[in-house]
């Protein structure tokens, strides 16, 4: 599963777009300085999200949208169209 359909997974269940994610957790205080461990455990107790969406949204919350070029353009299961992630929701997302 590429890391964009990590995200969408989450907002299909959450029904929160991963940069409302980034906007709740700086009013919970996590930015880019906090650790994994604090943000994983808040949004599995109020979001209900396993380790790997959790760790997802982590990465987001404290890396932005830039991902490794790692897999990008692969063909790979885990890859991705981009380096850049869309946060802004399944619905707004450009040719989406």
């Amino acid at each position: 599963m590429s890391f964009q359909a990590y995200l969408d997974n989450i907002e299909a269940k959450t029904g929160l777009a991963p940069r409302q994610f980034i906007e709740l957790a700086h009013e919970r205080g996590f930015d880019e300085t906090t650790k994994a461990t604090p943000i994983v455990a808040w949004l599995k107790q109020d979001y209900g999200l396993g380790q790997g969406h959790a760790m997802a949204l982590v990465h987001v919350i404290t890396k932005g949208p830039q991902i490794s070029t790692k897999h990008v353009g692969t063909d790979g299961t885990h890859r991705d169209e981009s380096d850049t992630l869309w946060l802004d929701g399944v619905a707004t997302r450009p040719g989406g």
